[in-house]
């Protein structure tokens, strides 16, 4: 049996893969570590697998019968026996959970702690808070609802689930009737405006933060519901659904560009005290590699953001050959995925691998 190499043992990067799980953006990333060079790998539920195929983004592929089960010890060892790096995103994190992660024996890019973070919204909203950025108001009962506001459950995937009322009683008819067995939930003021997706990417190597693109959800139905007149929609009784269906790119007024990098570095520079290990500076790894903020910007210019995503986001994938930022930046199509596989190919040429994995 071929055993792995350490992270230190070469600097040669066709030494070791990248692998990612079979969905999210997972096709930009594989291809991306293509467009590098380096050797790529795809695991796949069984029956999923017909796009990894028809795109051949992968070399190499390994089938599970379902995540649960299938990302096991005997996984983890293959992984290790090839040298592969994996790369998480969004189904990665909703499939597995940061405690899977934590555990988790194989090289992977970013800081495993981070995802503790991003998935408790508690946790989160403190994160950001201490960021000094500007956050919708949350309302710890529903009691106390006096304004519209969203109601979003811990782990929806999506945007499922998601509903808006503006009084108690609203909320508890909709939740009886519709999620009757949903407690962990968190009730949130819903701000009129432009929803808005900053897609960012720092780098502990440079020490720089990028914006990459942006992008804007396409939520079924709440997106297509305008089609309808409004005295249909009442007579038909349609529910407002935010279920992410889709992404479209955007290029934002150049004007908000300096006071959404200085939102980025503060969220980088608040995560480096709060999670990781610690560096050989003393100071923690902290967020790293892709992120994205999640905002609503209303009509005075005001950037509310509602949560953060501490790894990349499918919001990424209509830039596959690039944004008009990253075109700006780099003389070749520079993806997010493209952008992870060069982040990891320059630490590994410079002995500096340690500092990108968790």
């Amino acid at each position: 049996m071929k055993q792995p190499q350490s992270p230190q043992a070469s600097q040669n990067p066709r030494d070791y893969v990248i692998a990612t799980m079979g969905s999210h953006s997972a096709l930009q990333i594989l291809k991306g570590a293509r467009d590098e060079g380096m050797r790529t790998l795809v695991i796949c539920q069984k029956g999923m697998e017909r796009p990894y195929q028809s795109y051949g983004v992968a070399d190499a592929m390994l089938l599970v019968d379902d995540w649960k089960k299938g990302w096991n010890a005997a996984l983890e060892r293959e992984l290790m026996e090839r040298n592969a790096i994996v790369i998480p995103h969004g189904s990665f994190v909703a499939y597995l959970g940061h405690n899977r992660v934590a555990r988790m024996k194989a090289m992977y890019y970013g800081t495993k702690e981070i995802l503790e973070w991003e998935s408790d919204r508690r946790k989160e909203r403190k994160w950001l808070e201490q960021s000094r950025l500007l956050l919708p108001r949350v309302f710890k009962r529903p009691e106390d609802i006096d304004r519209r506001v969203i109601v979003k459950f811990h782990g929806a995937g999506g945007g499922f689930g998601y509903f808006v009322v503006k009084s108690k009683e609203q909320f508890e008819e909709v939740k009886r009737k519709k999620y009757p067995k949903e407690k962990d939930f968190v009730i949130q003021e819903y701000i009129v405006g432009v929803p808005l997706y900053i897609h960012y990417f720092h780098s502990p190597i440079t020490g720089e933060l990028e914006i990459m693109s942006f992008d804007k959800r396409y939520e079924s139905n709440a997106d297509s519901i305008g089609r309808i007149r409004a005295e249909d929609q009442l007579a038909a009784n349609i529910h407002t659904s935010y279920t992410i269906v889709g992404n479209m790119p955007v290029v934002v007024r150049e004007s908000l560009l300096p006071e959404m990098f200085e939102m980025g570095e503060r969220v980088v520079k608040i995560s480096q005290k709060l999670c990781g290990p610690k560096t050989a500076s003393g100071k923690r790894k902290g967020l790293f590699g892709p992120f994205c903020l999640e905002t609503i910007i209303t009509r005075k210019l005001q950037i509310y953001v509602f949560e953060i995503s501490a790894r990349i986001v499918a919001g990424t994938n209509p830039y596959i050959n690039g944004s008009p930022y990253t075109d700006l930046k780099y003389d070749v199509p520079m993806s997010t995925g493209r952008r992870i596989a060069r982040e990891i190919k320059q630490a590994i040429g410079e002995g500096r691998l340690e500092e990108v994995l968790g």
